[in-house]
């Protein structure tokens, strides 16, 4: 007969009497008791917890103490059992860690994948990982799926396999994995149990409802409640979600894998002890039991390499993870120390953790013989909790040290304010069905005390109350625990004289002249800032530059708090040059890599890995992407990498790099092809068409010499026909450095355009385009200031006025980097002193003296007429050339009418000068 009888007959009867439609209340109430009973008969001890819960702690401590299992079977993802050995390197919290980058069965988008199992020390796992790990002759078994069954079970159809909403501070994006989840999935239910409960969240519920009854709560009644309540919550469970579907295949997988160890080892059931989430506890699974049916099949893994280790975790972190409230973990550890220190209980701690040295436990005694079933769930949920009296000591020091805090965070706390804080605990406690204050009521009435309008400082009181009651405790993993990587950095960093592990700024100084020993750590240091976040490694003073060197450094170093992205390189690499090698890589061989972004991996593995095979490796990989471009969106990259890339080779090289030569005539080639298309197509910005020219321009002398053909460009720049104004400008500049357009021509152009009514709205997109032309044709500079000059002069206020405003925007639009270059030249144009401005004259407006003509019927005079007269031979051949007939002048005949004798007469000067340098 079923020791619970009594209990079920208790129940339905209560149904029958309450309940508005007892068809479904009676079978929900006496399952309950069913999956209790259930639980408790199975032959294979199942010890029920739940997450960083000082009660599932407590009870674990004292149980493993009075049974000393010899095999305990652990909820925990399989594969991370290598792990656990590290922890005793570690302070807790840290977090177990699967990480994948390389994806093989998975959706590509999902990468990279990150499974994280944080552990504390107020958690009824690490009492067990403690135990086993401390105990001779103790096997710890991981049941739970590996890392990658997680991810085989989720939906495919998710475009990412993260959790949802934002990072979730030191666990990042990854999925957590954690023993226990016990919170109703039943959102009605929860809002009735805080509602009834007098509570504003779960954590303060399950502390008062839960955990202060069973924190000294005998071992059967522990278990039966417990199970009780993982039986409430999954049958309240909606059955339509997949969340219950992969619950009830976890368990599957965990029996399977219990079944298979002990028909492995032959291990004695009697011996053996189960740890498990209480939900998974009232499991109804047929393979439930180690009677239960067998013959279920676990899935091959897929080809996803998984590398794993531990990343430091925190308090905040796993709240924001699971969804706990803020500082309820906290006060779970505030809890447990106050449990341990209570006496009463002896915790199990790994050897050498924290400090503190744990005796060994002796061999494991006989298992004691199993004790019947007997019912404690009717006297515990029959019998009213046990009401302790105020713990003065602890409140008054609560109350006490929340004031002196409040103080030194700038609020105006008194002594007055501490008496009331304790008293309204006292009062807040009463009225939620409480005579001894927990820290949720302990909260709740310092902010209602002690927080005034505003908050004076950065914290607020109930951020005080939650570093009063243990704070934000964060984990670090230790130096033997870190992969080689992390062990190396820290080992190359240590020149600096720098403790890495403070999770505080430290000032790194160099300098690298005085101390040239340290140009490594510098080095380094450049690397880590381009491979971790934000703000890891930040460089106060000194750059890193092609064609630089920094004399001396100073750097902001937070490495300590970056732990867990430096631990995460460890997983890409055993360098951090191995590491940067292979993202330089992936980047340039990406779908979506451009020759921009070639180019760019060039130029940091001249800076940081200084190989030449593999910068040469990169730079082909440009040229490919390149002429397989069929936009110019990223042209104004191009051309300032590939110039700096340039100026980098012939200041340091004998001759230009293979790639960089097939990169210049390619590039000319790509973008004479290009050009006619980009100057007519409207999703083509003038600041591309004006990169293209500039590196059609600035390149083509490169490009000529290594066999490139102008007749390419001026083919190009003939068969555009760009009807936009900016791009416009941007075709006469090409056409003026082509020769096509002389520079009077372009001259008495704009003048048309100024002197046109319909034109003067849209004359600062010309100017635009010939500002944009000033990269491709610096020559132009003079000619861009006249043009805008003439502008200023000749429009009146009327025009004028609302036509500067467009001229700025536009400019700042689409020329901004090049205005700077504008401002330089009409520097040189215009006068320096303002007293000048009156006689000072513009350039473009200024006559130039012409030569007095020479009469072409008289002979010219002088040591050139006579020096050319005695040696004609070398005029006449000029002559020939150039296609020129005509006699000598001479006295006593009158001169042809040949071009050589009107070139002589009009420009005598020349001959001169020439004659004066021969001493004729």
């Amino acid at each position: 007969m079923s020791p619970f009888g009594a209990l079920r007959e208790q129940l339905l009867g209560a149904a029958a009497s309450f309940a508005d439609a007892p068809a479904a209340v009676p079978e929900i109430l006496t399952g309950l008791v069913d999956d209790v009973d259930r639980a408790l008969r199975e032959e294979l001890e199942i010890f029920p917890v739940c997450h960083h819960s000082p009660a599932s702690a407590l009870a674990m401590a004292r149980r493993l103490r009075e049974k000393q299992p010899k095999v305990i079977y652990l909820e925990l993802c399989e594969d991370l059992g290598p792990l656990l050995g590290e922890l005793r390197n570690c302070r807790l919290p840290v977090a177990l860690q699967a990480f994948a980058t390389d994806l093989d069965g998975f959706p590509a988008g999902w990468g990279p994948l990150s499974v994280v199992a944080p552990i504390t020390e107020a958690s009824a796992e690490y009492q067990a990982i403690a135990y086993a790990l401390e105990t001779p002759g103790v096997e710890l078994v991981l049941v739970d799926r590996s890392s990658d069954h997680v991810f085989q079970a989720q939906p495919r159809e998710e475009e990412s396999a993260h959790a949802a909403g934002e990072e979730a501070g030191l666990h990042g994006d990854a999925v957590g994995i954690e023993i226990g989840d016990l919170r109703p999935r039943f959102a009605e239910l929860e809002e009735h149990l805080l509602h009834h409960g007098k509570v504003r969240h779960w954590s303060e519920w399950w502390d008062q409802y839960v955990e202060q009854p069973l924190a000294d709560a005998d071992y059967d009644t522990y278990r039966q409640v417990m199970v009780l309540i993982g039986s409430l919550f999954r049958r309240l469970t909606p059955e339509k979600g997949d969340r219950l579907a992969r619950d009830e295949e976890r368990e599957r997988h965990m029996w399977t894998r219990m079944r298979e160890h002990l028909a492995a080892t032959e291990a004695d059931p009697a011996h053996c002890l189960y740890v498990c989430g209480a939900f998974h506890a009232a499991s109804r699974v047929e393979e439930f039991g180690l009677s239960g049916r067998a013959g279920y099949e676990i899935t091959p893994r897929t080809a996803t390499r998984w590398l794993y280790g531990l990343i430091p975790s925190s308090h905040s972190a796993i709240e924001a993870q699971f969804g706990l409230a803020s500082g309820s973990v906290s006060i779970a550890g505030a809890t447990w120390a106050k449990a341990v220190s209570r006496g009463g209980v002896r915790p199990y701690r790994l050897d050498g953790q924290q400090g503190a040295r744990t005796k060994r436990a002796k061999a494991a005694p006989p298992a004691p013989a199993a004790e019947p079933v007997t019912d404690k769930l009717s006297g515990f949920l029959s019998r009213p909790p046990e009401l302790d009296g105020v713990d003065e000591a602890e409140l008054l020091g609560w109350c006490v040290d929340i004031v002196r805090l409040a103080r030194r965070n700038g609020y105006l706390a008194s002594t007055a304010d501490a008496i009331a804080v304790y008293e309204t605990s006292i009062l807040l406690a009463g009225m939620r069905n409480r005579v001894r204050p927990t820290p949720y009521d302990f909260q709740d009435a310092a902010v209602t005390c002690i927080e005034k309008d505003s908050v004076p400082g950065r914290r607020d009181v109930r951020h005080l109350c939650e570093i009063l009651l243990g704070g934000d405790r964060i984990g670090q993993v230790g130096y033997d625990a870190l992969p080689p990587l992390a062990r190396d950095v820290y080992d190359r960093l240590e020149p600096l004289g720098l403790d890495l592990g403070k999770r505080t700024v430290q000032r790194a100084l160099l300098n690298l002249d005085a101390e040239p020993h340290l140009e490594p750590c510098s080095h380094l240091l450049w690397m880590l800032r381009y491979l971790l976040p934000d703000g890891a490694v930040r460089p106060i003073m000194g750059s890193r530059r092609l064609g630089e060197r920094s004399i001396q450094e100073s750097w902001d170093l937070t490495i300590g708090q970056h732990q867990r992205a430096v631990i995460e390189l460890g997983y890409e690499g055993v360098t951090v040059e191995q590491v940067l090698e292979q993202r330089l890589r992936r980047a340039v061989w990406d779908p979506k890599a451009t020759a921009a972004t070639a180019l760019s991996a060039v130029e940091d593995s001249i800076l940081f890995l200084g190989s030449r095979r593999f910068t040469d490796e990169l730079g082909a990989r440009a040229v490919e992407l390149l002429s397989a471009e069929r936009t110019v969106d990223d042209a104004p990259e191009v051309l300032r990498r590939i110039r700096r890339l340039l100026a980098h080779y012939r200041a340091t090289e004998p001759e230009l790099p293979a790639w960089c030569a097939a990169f210049v005539t390619g590039g000319y080639a790509h973008y004479c092809t290009l050009l006619p298309s980009a100057f007519v197509a409207d999703d083509t910005g003038v600041r591309q068409v004006g990169a293209m020219l500039g590196f059609l321009f600035t390149m083509e002398g490169l490009a000529l010499s290594l066999g490139c053909d102008r007749a390419q460009l001026e083919l190009a720049v003939q068969q555009s026909h760009p009807e936009a104004p900016a791009k416009v400008a941007l075709l006469w500049a090409a056409r003026s450095q082509l020769g096509l357009l002389p520079l009077a021509d372009l001259r008495a152009r704009c003048d048309e355009l100024l002197a046109n009514p319909l034109v003067i709205p849209s004359f600062p997109l010309y100017i635009t385009g010939f500002v944009q032309a000033l990269e491709s044709v610096p020559s132009l500079g003079p000619f861009v200031v006249e043009v805008i000059s003439k502008a200023f002069a000749r429009l009146p206020d009327s025009v004028l006025l609302p036509w500067l405003p467009k001229l700025i925007t536009t400019l700042r639009r689409e020329a901004a980097e090049l205005v700077p270059v504008l401002v330089r030249e009409a520097g040189r144009t215009f006068p320096a002193a303002l007293g000048e401005l009156d006689t000072w004259a513009p350039p473009w407006t200024a006559t130039r003296p012409t030569p007095a003509a020479v009469p072409v019927g008289a002979a010219p005079a002088g040591p050139a007429n006579t020096l050319l007269a005695a040696h004609p031979a070398a005029c006449d051949a000029v002559a020939a050339l150039l296609g020129c007939d005509g006699a000598w002048a001479t006295a006593e005949a009158p001169p042809a009418s040949g071009a050589a004798g009107d070139l002589l007469s009009r420009h005598p000067a020349t001959a001169a000068a020439v004659a004066t340098l021969l001493g004729a």
